[in-house]
Formats: structure tokens, sequence, C-alpha cells
């Protein structure tokens, strides 16, 4: 059926059905559910019959708006800007993002702006995690970073920064080369407007002191000349330095019903808005106060306290910028290599993967690559806490950080930016400080709360003061929003958090997992391991006992050095450092060398290990062996019995005594379990005075341990460095792994020290105390405070200047406090 084309145009434009253009001449129409519907034909008309005949009309309702295209698959809903699609290119890609264990997802820091509080941080990851292909975000208020899981096949990397624009933040990804930078520049706009709004209040207060001192020979005239130019002064104060709190704010409110939190800059606005308002009007109106003079004075003094909070955060942030300043900016790139050794300066952040980089010795490994010519020595100490050289030959990795010791080489870039192993360590830095222990998560929750309690209370303080005394009632109210600290109350733990970390990374403890510093005040047991821990981990071959008659020193120990090739155990070093001293070559094994955790190596029938392991009991064994108490003792035996002994001296590693005295000072219970021989941890239990110790522990028995000591209701703080550590590490509440150890080891710590010495451990326990006091002062002052402000700021007993004042002090004493955990602890 036919309508006339005015007829058209007063009803529908496209199909009810298909969504499809409609034309005057040709298009149906059927009563559907008691409304009229057009159809471009016959066919759409005839399915819409069937599927309302069906009872199935809610599919119209589910169904995508007619006529638009399919859903976003990111969710992103929003053309991506030309700038951010940049970052998709897979150069960048793989500058800034790193793979991990699961197909299909990488790993990005990205850097934020913009963030206020608790209320930012939680929107921030709420709206990234509702994107499709994203797997995970953790972000910290500290640092302002967020760490993303995300499928590159289903969201890209613009996808994710346009999303964090949507939504009134700003967001880059994060590299530590350029880091520094960035700071500085976030330093320097900020100071731009403390600036301002410090100048601003300086002559606004200087125009209203003949108010203050009431001046009765000042002509109205002049008055008003005082009046509009110190409004002329405080408009860049209020539009320019605290611009980006009521965009921030705005952000914060239009997203209310969905984030059912308010940031703190709402109410600090909303004062200062109104406070604008109010004073404009008063003043072209020439009834009531201008407050001119309050505004300014507030903006100023939040300013300042936020630029020593944002000190005080980049300060606590070091640890990556630390290492990032360790690389150069510049670089040797070989333009034309093999051909050609002309090489051409060019800055480090231009590198990509293929590049040809000739490094001259003192110079600093710039990327992580493949030594492609030449032979080095490399201090690895940077990235490992190895403070030997180590020696590189071609075909092996080189790593950015490393300081290339004896001569040029040419090496290939393998990795750039954020995949980079001293990314890599940055990162796990800023997965430390990401991860939120219960009393800062606590905190965060509450002072989002706490805003949205403040708005409430301001507004019923504005109602009663309205029928108290109407002329009073904004006054009073403005006075509420200012008195109120909520920036307290969020930084009171982030922040002494974050500087205890920033602390412990500075003297050699970097810390990976968050609730190190607030675990390791609670800890009640310490669980050692010996060789690598305790004692240095670098033992040298004493001497070759037991010999047996069929063999030499030099055939045992050639054996020993042919199962030991290519193990990364200190013992392991230690024989094979013995037999290059003496020229002993590896013996050709009929069998493959395997290796058993935490047990020992098996070529055949060739065993080489504990004496549980080689399966010798102490008959065995001659006495003259009790002079080698304190040495570890590796057996190598065959089919026939025991072949060789090899007595292995190590040394106390310094700061172990400290540390055992500083945990039994404190009330800890120390103890001590090894996977050597039990005579020898016996001789170390006594050396260091620790009475409850464990020989031969294999890792099932040192998890044993540890799961038995917390089936007690004890809180487990255990110390290792070997493979067959990582067990009892991943199970203890909190774990350091010692940096020269194992990677598996570390990989399950909660922390991993950097440093030779374990003071650094000593000096951690410590500042956790520390910690736990700071944050409790810090909560204690931010609830005091308010409870008595804001009751005070209801009477109407300070003026809204006054409690401008008060709440940037508030905000600076927490911010202060915390800062005194910089201080090194002795």
């Amino acid at each position: 059926m036919n309508l006339k084309p005015e007829i058209l145009s007063s009803t529908s434009d496209s199909c009810y059905h298909c969504g499809g253009d409609l034309t005057p001449d040709s298009f149906y129409q059927a009563e559907l559910s008691g409304a009229l519907r057009f159809f471009c034909c016959a066919g759409c008309m005839a399915i819409a019959q069937t599927i309302h005949g069906q009872g199935l009309e809610s599919f119209y309702a589910r169904r995508i708006p007619l006529g638009s295209k399919p859903e976003d698959p990111t969710g992103l809903g929003g053309h991506v800007p030309d700038h951010l699609l940049a970052y998709d290119d897979p150069v960048l890609l793989d500058r800034f993002t790193r793979t991990t264990s699961h197909q299909n997802e990488l790993e990005t820091t990205l850097r934020l702006e913009k963030i206020r509080c608790a209320a930012c941080v939680w929107l921030n990851e709420q709206h990234l995690r509702r994107l499709r292909g994203v797997k995970d975000v953790q972000i910290n208020y500290v640092t302002q970073r967020a760490t993303i899981l995300f499928n590159p096949d289903i969201v890209k990397l613009s996808g994710l920064l346009h999303a964090v624009e949507q939504i009134g933040y700003g967001a880059w990804p994060f590299e530590p080369s350029e880091s520094a930078d960035q700071s500085k520049k976030e330093r320097r706009q900020l100071l731009m407007r403390l600036g301002v709004a410090m100048l601003g209040m300086m002559q606004v207060m200087m125009y209203a002191w003949p108010t203050y001192t009431g001046a009765e020979d000042l002509l109205s005239e002049h008055a008003l000349l005082l009046g509009w130019t110190s409004w002329a002064l405080t408009v860049p104060v209020v539009f320019y330095s605290a611009g980006p709190m009521f965009i921030a704010a705005w952000h914060s409110i239009r997203l209310f019903p969905k984030t059912k939190m308010l940031g703190m800059d709402v109410p600090v606005t909303l004062a200062v808005g109104l406070a604008f308002v109010a004073g404009t009007i008063n003043l072209v109106t020439n009834m009531g106060q201008s407050y001119f003079d309050s505004i300014t004075m507030f903006v100023a003094f939040l300013l300042g306290a936020r630029y020593v909070e944002l000190l005080a955060r980049q300060d606590a942030q070091g640890g990556a910028e630390a290492l990032a300043k360790q690389l150069p900016a510049t670089c040797q790139r070989l333009e034309n290599y093999p051909e050609s050794n002309a090489a051409k300066s060019v800055p480090v952040v231009r590198c990509v993967v293929g590049d040809i980089l000739r490094i001259s010795p003192g110079e600093i490994i710039p990327v992580d690559g493949i030594l492609l010519s030449g032979e080095s020595s490399l201090d690895e100490s940077l990235l490992s806490g190895e403070s030997r050289p180590i020696a590189k030959k071609i075909g092996d990795l080189l790593y950015a950080g490393s300081h290339n010791m004896a001569s040029p080489i040419v090496m290939r870039v393998e990795a750039v930016g954020q995949r980079t192993r001293i990314a890599g360590i940055a990162s796990l830095l800023d997965k430390a400080l990401q991860a939120k222990p219960e009393v800062v998560g606590l905190a965060e929750k509450w002072a989002g709360y706490f805003v949205v309690f403040l708005m409430t209370v301001s507004l019923f303080t504005a109602l009663t003061w309205f029928y108290l005394d109407a002329s009073r009632a904004w006054e009073v109210a403005v006075a509420v929003l200012v008195a109120s600290c909520p920036c307290a109350l969020s930084l009171a733990t982030p922040a002494a958090m974050a500087a205890a970390q920033g602390a412990v990374t500075k003297l050699g403890l970097l810390v990976v997992r968050g609730h190190v510093m607030e675990t390791l005040a609670k800890a009640t047991d310490l669980v050692l391991d010996k060789t690598g821990t305790l004692t240095t981990g670098k033992p040298q071959l004493q001497q070759i006992l037991q010999v047996r008659s069929d063999y030499t020193p030099e055939g045992a120990l050639a054996i020993a050095l042919a199962m030991e090739l290519g193990q990364k155990h200190p013992l392991a070093f230690a024989i094979q450092q013995a037999a290059e001293n003496q020229q002993v070559a590896p013996a050709i094994l009929s069998d493959e060398c395997v290796s058993e955790l935490g047990k020992g190596l098996r070529a055949g029938a060739l065993r080489l290990g504990s004496r549980a392991w080689v399966g010798l009991d102490a008959s065995t064994l001659t006495r003259d062996l009790e002079k080698y108490q304190q040495s570890s003792l590796v057996y190598l035996s065959d089919e026939k019995g025991l072949i060789a002994l090899f007595a292995l001296l190590d040394t106390p590693r310094d700061g172990a005594q400290e540390l055992i005295d500083a945990a039994k000072k404190r009330g800890m219970k120390v103890h001590l379990v090894s996977g050597d021989d039990p005579q020898t941890v016996a001789w170390w239990a006594g050396y260091f005075g620790i009475d409850d110790y464990v020989g031969g522990a294999l890792p099932e028995d040192k998890l044993r341990f540890s799961e038995k000591l917390q089936a007690e209701g004890q809180t487990v703080w255990a110390v290792g460095d070997g493979v067959n550590d990582a067990p009892f590490l991943a199970k203890a509440n909190i774990s350091v792994a010692v940096g020269s150890g194992a990677p598996l080891a570390q990989a399950g710590a909660d922390a991993v020290l950097t440093a030779e010495s374990l003071k650094p451990l000593t000096q951690a326990l410590a500042l956790a105390d520390k910690t736990r006091i700071i944050m409790q002062q810090n909560l204690a002052w931010a609830f005091v405070y308010n409870v008595v402000a804001i009751p005070i700021a209801m009477m109407g007993w300070v003026n809204p200047w006054i409690a401008g004042i008060g709440m940037s002090l508030s905000s600076l004493a927490v911010t202060l406090n915390a800062w005194r955990l910089r201080k090194p602890v002795n």
C-alpha cells in the first residue's frame, strides 16, 4: 500500500524491520502491537508480523539502533583520534608493551594525568575494565601509572589511551627514559599556577587591607576601584590556577551516576566557584563582602600543599627514574654494518629492533640486545646486584643499564622501551605501589565516601542557617566545604607507604608487591636459608677429600665439572672456578646430566650433591671431616659408592648477624632451614646464635616448615636465594630473595635484595615499624582534624579564608609527616 509523500514524512523515514530508507512511492505499512509500522518491502513486513505473532516483539527492543553499525567490539563507542592511532604501529607497540606468559596478551604501563584522589583511580580502573579485550587494570594514585593487561586482537593501545581521554583524563605510554622529563614538566606547570595564585593573593590582600583596618577616610570611589582591581586579579587565579580543579570536578560530577563517588576537587571548586560568583554579584550591587581575598589565599595555600605533595610523590616513585638516569640519551648506530663501520649519533628513543649499535669502553648499554662482534666484560650490578664483571662473548645477551668495562663491542638491538629488562624492573616497582595493602585500600575507599558525606553536610548547614540567619547561610556553607580535608584522609596511607617503599629501594631492597612494609611490621618468625643468604654464596673449593683409590683428585674434579656445566648455583660456580684455576678439563660423560630440583645432579650411575642424595650413611665417612663442619660438603658417587667429597668454604654475608640480632630484639623467632649437610647447618646455626635449625631440607621440607608455622598462626618472613627456595618464598606471608640468586626464587618473592649486604633488611624492618606509626599518625590527624573543623565551621565560628588555611595546612602536615620516611634508618 502506498501513502502520499506528506504522510510519509510525518510518520517514519526508515523501515521498522531492517532500518532501510523508505521512498515516497514504494513502502508498506501494518499495525503491530497497537502502533502503525512502516516497511520497505513485503518481505520485511511479513517477517515483522511473524515475530510479533509469536510474541517475540522484544527482539526490536534489544537489537542495535535502526540504521546504525554494529557495536564497536572494544566498547569505546567513539572514533579514535588520528594522533593516537600512531601508537598501533608495530614499532611503537614493541616499545610501549611487554609480552606475558599468555598467548595473545600484552602488558603496558600508562602514565595518567589529572588524577586527584581515590575516586579518580576507581573511575579509571572501572572504565578500562569494561573494555572488551582488557584482562586486568591496576592503578596507583602515588605514581599515577596504570598497568594494563589486554588482548591486542580485540582492543588496541590507541583505544586504551582514547578510553582514558573520554572520561576527562590524560594518558600516554610510560617509558623510564622519558619519565624524568615529564615529571619536570608537571612540576613546572604546577609551579606556574602556584606562582600566579601567590602573586594574586599578595596583591588582593594588599588591596583588602583598608577593609580589615576599617579605614574611615576611604572614599567610596576608591573602595570601588580597589574592589574591581581585586576582581581582575582574582580572575586568573580562578580560571588559570584553579582551572584543572574545575575540569576534574566537572568530570567527577558528570560521572557520579556511574561511580557513586565524588572526587576531592568537587567541594574545593564548588567553594571557590560559589565564592567568586557571590563576590562578583556583591561587587556589582555594592552589597556585602567580595571574598576575593579568601579565594586567592585558599587557592594559593591549596596549590602550595599540592606542590609539596607532588614533590613527595615523585620522590617516592624515583626507583624507576633512578634506573632510567643510568641510561644514555644518545648512542652510536652503525648505518651500513657490516660493509661499513661508520657510526651516526642518534637518540636512544629512536632505536628500533634490528638496529646495530657500537658500544665503546666505559659506556652504558642503552637497550637490550645480542653481542655481534668483540668480547668484553660488563658490570651488571645495577640489574642483578652481582658486583663481579660478567664476561660476554658473541651471541650473549646484553642488557640496558650494563656498563661496558673492557673493549669496544657491536650489538644488535633486540628490545627497546618497555620490553627491556631495566623497564621490567621499573614495572616491578610500579606493581609494588599498585598492589594496595588492606589499610591503604580502606583509607581510599572511605575518602571517596567522605566527599559525598561532606556535600550532604554542607547542604544541610546551608538550609539550617537559611532559617537561622539567611545572610550568613552561604558564607557558613562555603566554610564547611573549605574547612574539611578529604585530601588528608586520601593521602594519609598512600603517601606513607610510597615514601617507605621509595626509601627501601634506595637502600637496595626492590619491593615487588605492595604489602611488604605492612606485613613486615607484623612478622613473628624469620626463616632463613644459608648458602647465598646468611653466607655470601660464593664459596671456594677448600679441599677434595676421601678420593677413591681408582680416581685422582683431578679426575674426580673433572667429573664434577662436567656435571656442573651450565648450573647457576653458587657451589657449581665454586667447582667451575676451581677447575679453571687447576686447568682441569671436563670429563666426557656417557649419560646426559639431569638436575633434580633441590637435591642434586644425576648422570647415569653418577650422582653429585648432598649425602642423602648420593645414598651414603655416616659410617662410610672418616672422622677427619669434623674440622670441615663449617664447610659445604658436596658428594660424588657412582654404583660402587663414594668417589670423592668436595669441601667448599663459605663466608658469612655482611649484615647477617645484625639482621638476626634485630629480629630477636623485636621478639621474632629466627629459624635456619637449609638443604646443606646437617652438620654444616648446625655449625653455622651455632655461629649465628640460631637455636632452631634444620639441615638437609628438600624444597618440600622448606614448604612444609613454612606451612606449619602459618598453621600455628604465625606470620612468616622468609629470606632465600636458590631455586629450591622458590616454593617456600612464594608460600611465606612476606618473602625476600637475594638479588644474585636464582631468577625463579626472585619470581616468587615479594621483594628482591639487590645489595650485597643484608643490612637493608635490618633497615627495612625498622622502617616498617616507623611506617606503621606514621600511617597511624596520619589517619588520626586526618580524622581528628575533620571531627573538630567541620563542627566549628558549621557553627559559623570561622570564615572561608581561615578555613582554607586550615585545610591546606592539614593536607601539608600529612604529606610532610610521610616525607619523614625518606630519611635513612640506621
